[in-house]
């Protein structure tokens, strides 16, 4: 897969978690929304955390999508224990290995044994302890952060984390940078819009997405490696790479087919990418279209509702029951839009993501355009199969 830097960006961002940048929030969290696979969590592993590293901060990652079997809260005390243990080194190892149960750093102790799984009432410590060993500022990296709301524990580890910011930064001096992640704009202000929200007041950004500039160092890397095709149409890549969706992977996947010696196609290559992007977002489509027309008639229902109204879904309420009967054409109770929400949760892959305040949503963004495009153009509901499915 091909790394393109984007350091401008990185360093910018890094600016703003450093109070560097007029008018930025940053230093209060950064929450950055992308879709997946347009390349966030390579930037923030490639890009911004050697930046930060650069500027002696000490950076800790954890991904919440990489083990969706273990608890966010878990995870995001485990990535502080170690990075802690990593600070105090020996120190800690001498400690453990004497049967000590705490130490102490900058009067602060620390419980040995759990480093590493440090609960949610502790984590705050936690941190002010990893910037005491560290000597430095300490950045905070969650990547899917949202995934964090689906456990009480996720959701104690996220009010540690704005304690612990409180309790370090100054004006003008920012010892804990947090940045915040999702693929999901819509779940990731879950954390910040309500006066319940952790993050209570903070901006979700949208990040920038790749353009023109990785479409033309794409060209020039074509240019340099196949002299022989000549100059690049530039407007056409970039409008393939669109229909992508702006998808650095699938769009390097489709030009190396397409840029192959065994290639079939006839006529420029800038033209059959185009054809390979149309060809993708159908793919898409037709996958979205048959998970819909395959799921049981109370399910649809659950699921047009839910894409219908976005975050003011209420699963249970009049409306929704009776929105429900009148798609089924059969009544409705509340135990059965329970079931039916617990199959959608249930399909593989999962078509709805639940907070641990039981607040439901489409779990791909991806479906929220499908349903908006549909709608649009007047071709929803799709009709599918009719399959006679029994109440169980």
């Amino acid at each position: 897969m091909l790394y393109y830097p984007r350091t401008q960006l990185a360093a910018a961002l890094a600016d703003a978690l450093q109070g560097k940048a007029a008018f930025s929030d940053a230093p209060n969290g950064l929450f950055l929304a992308a879709p997946r696979r347009t390349g966030k969590s390579t930037f923030l592993q490639s890009d911004l955390m050697p930046e930060l590293a650069r500027r002696q901060v000490v950076v800790v990652y954890v991904d919440l999508w990489a083990d969706q079997k273990r608890d966010p809260g878990s995870l995001i005390a485990e990535a502080v224990g170690r990075a802690l243990l990593k600070q105090l080194g020996v120190v800690a190892k001498a400690a453990r290995s004497a049967g000590l149960e705490s130490i102490s750093v900058g009067g602060i102790k620390i419980d040995t044994a759990k480093i590493g799984r440090t609960d949610g009432s502790t984590l705050a410590d936690a941190l002010r302890a990893l910037v005491e060993a560290a000597k430095n500022p300490v950045a905070l990296i969650i990547d899917e952060a949202q995934h964090a709301l689906t456990s009480e524990a996720g959701e104690t580890a996220m009010a540690a984390l704005k304690s612990a910011r409180d309790q370090l930064n100054r004006p003008g001096h920012a010892q804990l940078m947090l940045v915040m992640s999702g693929s999901d704009r819509d779940k990731l202000l879950r954390l910040v819009n309500t006066n319940a929200a952790p993050f209570y007041g903070s901006q979700i950004q949208r990040m920038p997405e790749l353009g023109p500039d990785f479409v033309a160092h794409i060209a020039h890397l074509i240019t340099r490696q196949r002299p022989d095709l000549g100059e690049v149409n530039q407007a056409t890549l970039a409008e393939a790479f669109a229909l992508f969706g702006q998808r650095p992977q699938f769009f390097m996947e489709a030009l190396g087919q397409v840029l192959s010696p065994l290639a079939t196609h006839t006529g420029r290559f800038e033209d059959a990418m185009l054809a390979k992007a149309a060809e993708q977002q159908r793919s898409d489509e037709a996958q979205m279209e048959s998970d819909y027309t395959a799921l049981r008639p109370l399910e649809q229902a659950v699921l047009w509702r839910m894409l219908e109204l976005g975050t003011r879904f209420r699963p249970y309420d009049a409306d929704a029951l009776q929105f429900y009967a009148e798609k089924t054409g059969d009544k409705v109770t509340v135990a059965k839009a329970q079931k039916a929400l617990e199959g959608l949760r249930a399909h593989q892959p999962s078509l709805v993501w639940k907070s641990a305040r039981s607040e439901y949503a489409v779990e791909d963004a991806a479906m929220l355009r499908w349903y908006a495009q549909r709608v649009q153009a007047g071709t929803w509901p799709p009709a599918g199969p009719q399959l006679d499915w029994l109440d169980e």
